[in-house]
This record gives structure tokens, sequence and C-alpha cells, in this order.
């Protein structure tokens, strides 16, 4: 098992091309960032099998529930970017994990927030090609999660 150490993704590195599960760790970074929905569809495994929980989505079971919390953000009044960093990666043939944490903003007409999660993605190789399996996102700052969530969901939450 391979374990090395990083500084941040963005999902504007350039990526190594040689089918390195890093690559798909950019280019998830890139879909997300750029509210891509095609490129974070081909990123995550098909139909039921993909899984996420965080503070906006909730806890979320297959492909179609995970795109509709994507879309709802997406298509709401707040941008959200942000950064992976602090994050450990290791992984073997057919599995990888990467543990870290992200930092970014939540910018709405009228306010902009910085934000910050825990976050664990973890990528398995189908078919020669590495796909996000699980999604695992957390916050430790209770005011900044009440501040996020009111700018996500509006006021009227």
């Amino acid at each position: 098992m391979q374990q090395r150490h990083f500084i941040e993704i963005t999902g504007n590195e350039p990526k190594a091309g040689n089918g390195d599960p890093l690559d798909a760790l950019k280019d998830f970074y890139s879909a997300f960032n750029t509210a891509d929905m095609p490129a974070l569809e081909a990123i995550w495994v098909e139909g039921e099998a993909p899984s996420m929980d965080n503070p906006i989505g909730g806890i979320r079971r297959g492909w179609g529930a995970i795109a509709e919390g994507y879309s709802k953000l997406f298509e709401g009044h707040a941008k959200v970017q942000v950064t992976f960093h602090d994050f450990t990666s290791q992984g073997g043939e057919d599995w990888h994990l990467f543990v870290g944490r992200e930092r970014g903003q939540c910018e709405t007409p009228k306010e902009t927030l910085d934000v910050a999660f825990r976050t664990t993605r973890w990528f398995i190789r189908r078919k020669g090609l590495w796909r996000q399996l699980h999604h695992h996102g957390s916050v430790e700052d209770p005011k900044m999660l009440a501040d996020y969530q009111r700018l996500i969901f509006g006021e009227s939450r």
C-alpha cells in the first residue's frame, strides 16, 4: 500500500495522464468547481452503488440521488469553490482513498463565506478507470455550518 502526502488540489493542476487515481481526484475538483454535471457523472460510479454523506446533501445513495443533490447546489443562488488540501493518499490495485480537508468560499450576490470541511473520497477502479464510490464530508465549526446552510438553503430553512 502506497501512501503519499500532497499540498492541495483545485482541479486545475496538470494531470499525469497515466491512469493514476490522483488524476481522477483532479477531475472531480475540476468538475465540482465548474459545476459541470456531465463531468461529475463521468467521475462517479454509475447506478445504485455510490454513496455520499455531508451536511448539505445529507445521506444520498445511488448516482441519481447524488446528481439531484449536485443539481440543487449548482442551480441555487450560491456558488461554492473548494480546494482539497492537507490530505493523504493510499490505495491498492483497485481502490484508492483520499482523506483530508477542503477549504474555499461560498458566495451569494450579497455575501461571501469562508468554508472548511473534513473530506474523504473513496475511488475504485472499474473497467480500467477510476470512479468515485463514496464521499463523506463533515464540519468542525458549528457557526460556519449554520452560516453555510443559510447561504445554500436561504433564510427560510
